[in-house]
């Protein structure tokens, strides 16, 4: 058959192909009879997505297509079929009884003519005229008004039905869900526009589509599953299922409908996407605390090991010659402890077990002073620093901030092994509440460092684990690992925040955020440190024996008198009773002296220290106090050193830092 053009013009005996598309039967007899009768060759259609199916096979000349019809109407059928490769010259010929009344503009449709249903007689008479007058192939409307429409009165009920039909579609079209509606063989029928942008897919290509070969194969078998499920059991709650789609977690609700025509299904796709990253931010959170306080506990258990292996390393050295052979063997394990201490120090930074040396700091300096000792190390490495120069000041334990910036250069460097660059920049930020972070932050001002470098980049299993403990890319015995999980506890305990991207193959970047402070930073005194002997009383309170016995011979080695009390309630009774008998000439005890300083444990059974520290004020208000634990000086040490303690000392200490801090707070320096 020759493919007629916009200009061809066909007589009425002249036999064309045409395709009927409308779900009245009434309609469709009419129709095949009239068009048989006249010659032409026609198939008929009862919806959208059966005629779909008839032009995978069948190409029409003409096609006449109802407006309302089930599985999808005919508005969106005409601009499927404007959308289908080879259909630009069909004729397109809308026949509904709504047109009339609706002010149709079928020329935006892509139709070419619409004939208003009406009288039998009249509706033949249209339709032969067409036939006979117009040639098929036109996308544009052969004319601009609706045939028909003057010879039909407007009825109510149509009227009503379009304002109901319009009514529902204006709240589809405007849900934050994603509507589906599927036939009976599971074939997109209808989308709203949220569907549509889940999908990817314009809706005149998604209709007709078959709904499981939207997801991946590897979630088509969930899916079939859900959905066989929810079509065998209608009357059965709806169930939620989550799969992905173009990179976004949907979860999916299927609601079958069921009717005495159709059996169709409702889909709600609901993106939780962003919903999904906060719960498991939420999961990453706890499992943070959890480790964090296992880790901690583990920690503050270590370093009462390391007091007293450290406590009698230097009882040890002080009767032991430097030239005897065990003198090295000796200042070998100290080394040691010293590198335990180290570690367990990591476990309680990453534990956010408190920070004990907060000063108000220009963090320029603290930066400039580390990169000043990191890149004569690594000379192939080229820092570029962007320092901003009003950058605001910072409430910081010095030390550990030094620790997470050194902890980042370090990483940076084994991402470089090399050679490469890295980028350090200082900046403040305000933080407002619609800000974009994947996790809770509070709103305020902060001051952001980012540790940027052009090295080897980490895939996306490798950057949801760089904060675990232990978890480490290099080598056995290359590291422990707790370089970076240490770096995340200092921040986090500071109030701040850090977060990392990374490409593979592009280089890594680190940003930690740190709430500013109202201070102004304050140059730093240097302190030369100093064994000090004197003579005044010490009463020692800790519930480790072996902490009593190394630290009675240290403070004694030092000078002091010493009381020693195994427990909190055994400290508060040496206090009661050295007040009641103070004064009295003839006793002699050792609770009859008044202590001028105590050193107290913070981690004791039955009572711990703050409990104790508010029970010896009580009793002796000025007495002065150093405060003593495995951990470091975490939330419950701050609230007593708030309460009034004069000082903190955190296990394993050696014999230089106990004189200085005795000194410190004894003399008020």
């Amino acid at each position: 058959m020759v493919e007629a053009s916009s200009k061809t013009v066909y007589s009425e005996k002249e036999v064309k192909k045409i395709l009927v598309v409308d779900n009245h039967p009434v309609i469709l007899t009419f129709m095949k009879k009239l068009l048989d009768g006249l010659g032409h060759d026609v198939v008929t259609a009862e919806d959208g997505l059966s005629a779909l199916d008839i032009l995978e096979y069948y190409r029409p000349d003409i096609i006449f297509i109802d407006l309302i019809m089930p599985n999808i109407g005919g508005k969106k059928l005409c601009r499927i079929i404007r959308n289908m490769p080879d259909m630009e010259s069909i004729f397109l010929v809308i026949l509904s009884a709504v047109a009339a009344e609706e002010a149709l503009d079928f020329i935006s449709l892509g139709a070419n003519a619409c004939i208003a249903k009406g009288p039998p007689q009249i509706m033949r008479d249209h339709i032969k005229a067409l036939l006979a007058s117009y040639g098929c192939g036109a996308s544009r409307g052969l004319m601009d008004k609706i045939l028909g429409r003057e010879d039909i009165s407007q009825r109510q009920i149509s009227k009503e039905l379009l304002q109901d039909g319009k009514h529902y579609q204006r709240i589809l079209r405007h849900l934050s869900e994603g509507i589906m509606e599927l036939s009976a063989d599971e074939r997109i029928i209808f989308v709203n526009p949220v569907a549509v942008s889940l999908a990817c897919i314009p809706e005149e290509e998604l209709l007709g589509l078959n709904f499981i070969e939207l997801f991946q194969k590897e979630h088509q078998e969930k899916i079939i599953e859900n959905f066989r499920e929810s079509i065998s059991d209608s009357h059965k709650a709806p169930d939620y299922f989550t799969v992905s789609l173009n990179d976004h977690q949907v979860e999916i609700n299927i609601l079958p409908v069921e009717d005495h025509e159709n059996n169709t299904t409702i889909v709600i796709l609901n993106d939780v996407t962003e919903h999904k990253k906060i719960e498991e931010q939420l999961r990453y959170s706890q499992k943070m605390e959890a480790v964090g306080t296992l880790s901690g506990g583990i920690a503050h258990d270590f370093n009462n090991l390391l007091m007293g292996i450290q406590g009698n390393v230097s009882l040890a050295l002080l009767n032991l010659n430097p030239e005897d052979s065990n003198y090295l063997k000796l200042k070998n394990i100290e080394e040691y402890i010293s590198n335990g201490a180290k570690l367990t120090r990591q476990l309680l930074e990453y534990s956010r077990g408190g920070k004990y040396e907060v000063k108000t700091t220009d963090l320029n300096i603290l930066i400039k002073k580390q990169v000043d000792l990191f890149s004569p190390a690594r000379k192939e490495i080229t820092v570029i620093g962007d320092y901003d120069p009003g950058l605001w000041p910072v409430e910081v334990d010095q030390g550990q901030i030094e620790q997470v910036v050194l902890n980042l250069y370090i990483n940076s460097s084994h991402a470089m092994p090399e050679c490469g660059k890295l980028y350090i920049k200082t900046e403040n930020i305000v933080v407002k509440y619609n800000h974009n972070f994947p996790f809770n932050v509070d709103p305020g001002k902060y001051i952001c460092v980012t540790v940027a470098d052009t090295g080897v980049g980490m895939d996306a299993e490798t950057l949801e684990r760089i904060f675990d403990p232990f978890f480490t890319t290099k080598d056995v015995g290359s590291g422990s690992g707790l370089g970076l999980a240490s770096a995340y506890g200092i921040v986090k305990n500071h109030g701040g925040f850090i977060e990392a991207k990374s490409v593979p193959g592009e280089g890594s970047s680190f940003r930690f955020y740190l709430p500013v402070s109202i201070k102004k930073a304050k140059k730093e005194k240097v302190i030369f440190e100093a064994i000090v002997k004197a003579d005044e009383t010490v009463l020692l309170v800790d519930d480790e024996n072996m902490i009593i016995e190394v630290g009675r011979e240290i403070l004694e080695y030092l000078g002091y008198s010493v009381i020693t009390a195994g427990s909190g309630r055994e400290a508060i009774e040496i206090m009661n009773q050295s007040h009641r008998l103070d004064g009295n000439k003839n006793e002699t005890s050792a609770a009859s002296i008044k202590p001028d300083l105590v050193i107290l444990d913070m981690i004791m059974p039955d009572m711990d220290g703050g409990v104790v520290f508010d029970r010896i004020r009580n009793i002796s208000p000025e007495i002065k106090v150093i405060l003593s634990s495995g951990y470091s000086a975490n939330g419950k040490v701050n609230e007593v050193m708030k309460r009034g303690c004069n000082g903190f000392i955190q296990k394993p200490f050696n014999l230089n830092q106990l004189s200085q801090k005795i000194r410190e707070v004894l003399d008020g320096s």
